[in-house]
């Protein structure tokens, strides 16, 4: 569901997601934020955003969650965009070891572009539905353990765990900014919608 332009909501964050080309990025996106699965989807050159609202404990938070091109030849376009970031979500992909050993270089970018410990960041191992893996579980658990961010093994394909990742990032980010998320019950109460998408610029399959 479009929301107007003129409805207000009590927060937004910015969230950046980053890794490298093919990890599932933008699948990602358009399952979190339309539900659905494009299997032959075009490789985003330079930014793309869609945006979602989140109901939490009261609060109407718009999350504008930037789709970067993973491609070496557009991170200069990637760093302009990491200024203002509330939160980033990295990803690789678990039947691609490349992807995996290229967290660092990231973790290094997000080190020299942002203030890290005022962002609210998560790992995220994509594409578990398909096989062979390159990357076991405790690994990325283990490199998550190694940055002190949350780890979260997704697919974008079978929906599984995307919603769960998202909702973790927007929690982080809220307790970095030192916003309260407890209620009388302690709990979250949820309602989500879309916003429709930025212009964006695609070519070429990935």
């Amino acid at each position: 569901m479009a929301l107007a332009a003129s409805e207000k909501t009590d927060l937004t964050f910015k969230i950046l997601t980053i890794g490298e080309s093919g990890v599932g990025k933008t699948c990602l996106l358009l399952r979190y934020t339309d539900n659905k699965f494009v299997k032959n989807h075009l490789t985003t050159i330079g930014i793309d955003f869609k945006a979602k609202i989140l109901h939490i404990l009261g609060k109407s938070i718009k999350l504008k969650i930037w789709d970067t091109a993973g491609q070496e030849r557009f991170r200069n376009i990637t760093q302009q965009y990491y200024k203002g970031a509330d939160g980033i979500i990295l990803v690789f992909d678990v039947t691609d070891r490349s992807s995996f050993e290229k967290v660092s270089e990231w973790m290094l970018q997000i080190k020299n572009y942002t203030q890290i410990d005022k962002i609210g960041i998560i790992l995220l191992g994509n594409k578990v539905d398909l096989e062979p893996r390159d990357v076991k579980p405790n690994e990325g658990e283990e490199l998550a353990k190694l940055y002190n961010i949350k780890y979260f093994e997704t697919s974008a394909f079978s929906n599984y765990r995307i919603d769960e990742s998202f909702l973790a990032l927007t929690e982080e980010i809220m307790q970095k900014k030192n916003i309260d998320l407890k209620d009388n019950g302690g709990t979250f109460n949820i309602n989500e919608r879309n916003i429709d998408n930025h212009e964006n610029k695609k070519k070429s399959c990935c």
